[in-house]
């Protein structure tokens, strides 16, 4: 059955499924099994707990198909909870014959405890708890997302379901008081329902403040603004701070000191960097202002910066910034930009967010450490949510070996760099999925379970025992895939991010108007950034520090072949898993496949565009009109080709309303995105028909 659009935000709610019992599951040695002889038990003063313990009946009613009451009293056969000072981090899960406790080191902490009892259940697929004490600590202080089913949307099915996903921590756009880049939002309505269920909010800082610290009267204008917001907001946990949304009139004469969309001199462009990326000799001092006028106002409040925009300079550079860096703001760091790749000895960088590289890149290594060496709080840019730009319009890179060796890599940078809060996607949301679930198990503090056996764990509770060994070999086979991805710029904000709607925009402009060729992609008018982060136009975006796009196409287009044979071995195996699937499980297991197939029409499109890019270039230098022919016959079998892989991508779609979507964009690949990519590939023919007259013009 086709889903209408937004169709998949009650599947993204549903954090509780159905009927996950398997009733031939029974207890063994060393285990017990709720029946319907206990009771979920709390202690009066403790609202979170309240809600934790209606929450678990909830759970275990809907998922486990028990029903059991709620009592105030404690005795046998009683799951129980409680909050006591006797724990010091964390809660303790005290589970013996006739009786468990849970006991939280604070009020929060019960509502996590509950949740990661749910884990361990729906893994077993039964109510079934091992005997025996067990600690678990946080690894991590707090764990940050944005909504996954829209910008700043967040009613309290998305609370419960990202605190249900291991989250703790959501991310609010703020442009002015109650507005982010959509319009009216009653942020402390937010806030306050956020706290009911112990969850942190922060805003994500757009307001601007075009200040020169040392200018006079400078601090006093930054506490007018920053003492507003601070007094409208008390409850607010924390502001991050950005580069590129935080422009100021620097003095630092290798910028070009005016924002970005003004640095020009007589109309001459000013190729130096502008304020947001550039570590500034004037910058820490900015940052100051605002941290003081913050904290004047509430010093619980915590401020955060993030070096995102110039991860790409020197240390040397980078470390003269750390050493006027204010010690008490966080500095946040990216676990994955600018790090450095090379393929068939060509230099193709990490220009943004990817869930393709599972090390930590220099940036992120360098900063970490020389941030810690100051004394500076880090925090990690990281993306374990499992969702980057690379293929922007999905809810999940289904890759879970390279997000795994992320999270371990994660860990090491806790111990080594006392790393300790992550952010951890962007404003492309979150999915309840084996990303989030390698999360939660990876971040408790001195315990770790078998991975190996966790994911097949997970594969058999979400597909089914028959369907989880293809289930596993699709993982590997994308996994292995994504290791021959590529992250430039033109490829993340083309193809990539939009998928098989990516226009083919035939390069000559044949025009009377002399009009660019560039094309507005459609998106929905009140969409938060909508067409301004999709280029149309496709050709290579040109970096300092990496080879030229004419130099790597052919090398990029030879890896992404292997990433697409890589794909569809894995979605052959995704395939099989359907076959496989219990009943209940296989329209779970249709999902994976249809994410499959979504990505590798995705693949396919970005082979194309660069085909088509490099055949353009290839027919305008050509030296004769026979020449040019031949190049322009390959341009309309490309346009054919691609004609039928968007035809292929309808159907998926259609079944998978998330399939095409991001938040900041709205639909993008939907069916009425693909629809409009076949006029366009019409009008882009006509365009070749056009060409092909103006090449034989000269014989008649």
């Amino acid at each position: 059955m086709s889903e209408r659009n937004y169709d998949f935000r009650q599947r993204h709610w549903e954090y509780h499924k159905p009927d996950r019992r398997n009733p031939e599951r029974t207890a063994s040695a060393g285990e017990i099994m709720l029946t319907d002889e206990w009771k979920i038990g709390y202690a009066p003063g403790n609202p979170i707990t309240a809600i934790a313990a209606n929450d678990f009946q909830e759970y275990l009613e809907k998922s486990m198909n028990l029903s059991l009451p709620i009592t105030r009293q404690d005795g046998e056969k009683t799951l129980w909870l409680e909050v006591s000072d006797s724990v010091a981090e964390g809660f303790i899960l005290d589970v013996k014959e006739n009786h468990i406790n849970i006991t939280a080191a604070e009020d929060k902490m019960s509502f996590r405890a509950t949740i990661h009892v749910e884990d361990l259940m729906n893994l077993e697929e039964a109510p079934v708890l091992a005997l025996g004490r067990f600690e678990r600590r946080p690894m991590y202080t707090t764990r940050t997302v944005h909504s996954g089913t829209g910008l700043d949307a967040y009613p309290e099915q998305e609370l419960l379901a990202l605190l249900h996903a291991g989250y703790d921590t959501i991310d609010l756009f703020l442009v002015g008081i109650d507005r982010n880049r959509l319009g009216y939002c009653d942020f402390n309505d937010v806030i306050e329902r956020a706290a009911k269920y112990g969850i942190n909010t922060i805003f994500h800082n757009y307001i601007q403040t075009y200040i020169h610290p040392d200018e006079e009267g400078a601090q006093e204008k930054f506490d007018a603004v920053y003492g507003d917001l601070i007094r409208r907001y008390p409850k607010i946990s924390a502001i991050g701070l950005c580069g590129e949304a935080l422009e100021f009139p620097s003095r630092d004469k290798a910028t070009t000191g005016k924002p970005h969309t003004q640095s020009v001199i007589d109309g001459i462009p000013d190729t130096r960097p502008s304020p947001g990326w550039y570590p500034c000799e004037d910058y820490p001092a900015y940052i100051q202002c605002i941290e003081r006028a913050v904290h004047k106002f509430n010093p619980q409040t915590s401020v955060s910066y993030s070096t995102y925009n110039w991860g790409y300079c020197p240390l040397e550079l980078r470390k003269k910034f750390l050493d006027n860096y204010p010690k008490n703001v966080t500095l946040s760091i990216c676990f994955e930009i600018f790090s450095k790749r090379t393929l068939e000895g060509l230099h193709t960088p990490v220009m943004d967010y990817t869930m393709s590289a599972d090390e930590p890149g220099y940036y992120f290594q360098s900063e970490c450490e020389e941030a810690h060496k100051r004394g500076i709080t880090v925090t990690g840019n990281v993306n374990t949510a499992g969702i980057a730009w690379d293929f922007g319009c999905i809810p999940l890179v289904p890759a879970p070996a390279k997000i795994l060796k992320r999270d371990l890599h994660l860990r090491e940078a806790r111990k080594k760099w006392n790393l300790r809060s992550h952010y951890c996607t962007h404003h492309y949301g979150w999915w309840n999925s084996v990303a989030a679930d390698l999360g939660k198990w990876t971040g408790w503090e001195d315990f770790e379970p078998d991975y190996d056996e966790l994911l097949t764990k997970i594969a058999i509770r979400d597909y089914g025992k028959e369907a989880a060994p293809h289930v596993r070999k699709a993982w590997d086979y994308w996994s292995e895939g994504m290791n021959h991805y590529i992250a430039s710029n033109e490829d993340q904000y083309g193809p990539w991010r939009v998928g098989p709607a990516y226009p083919f925009i035939f390069q000559p402009s044949i025009s009377r108007t002399m009009a660019d060729k560039e094309i507005k992609f459609p998106t929905a008018p009140h969409a938060h950034f909508g067409h301004c982060i999709i280029k149309t136009f496709y050709r290579p975006y040109e970096n300092s520090e990496q080879t030229p796009g004419f130099l790597r196409y052919p090398v990029e287009i030879r890896s992404l072949q292997k990433m697409l044979d890589l794909w569809n071995k894995g979605l052959a195996e995704a395939v099989l898993a359907v076959e496989k699937a219990e009943p209940k499980k296989k329209d779970e297991a249709k999902r994976l496949e249809a994410l499959g197939h979504f990505i590798r029409n995705a693949v396919i499109t970005t082979i194309h565009i660069k085909e088509w890019w490099r055949a353009n270039i290839a027919m305008q230098a050509s030296s004769t009109a026979e020449e040019a022919e031949k190049y322009l016959d390959e341009i309309e079998k490309i346009a054919a080709e691609e004609v039928e892989n968007v035809k292929d991508t309808i159907p998926v779609v259609e079944f998978d309303s998330r399939l095409g979507w991001e938040p900041s964009m709205e639909y993008v690949c939907d069916k009425w995105h693909l629809e409009w990519k076949l006029r366009q590939i019409e009008s882009a023919l006509r365009e070749t028909t056009a060409y092909r007259r103006m090449l034989n013009l000269h014989k008649q």
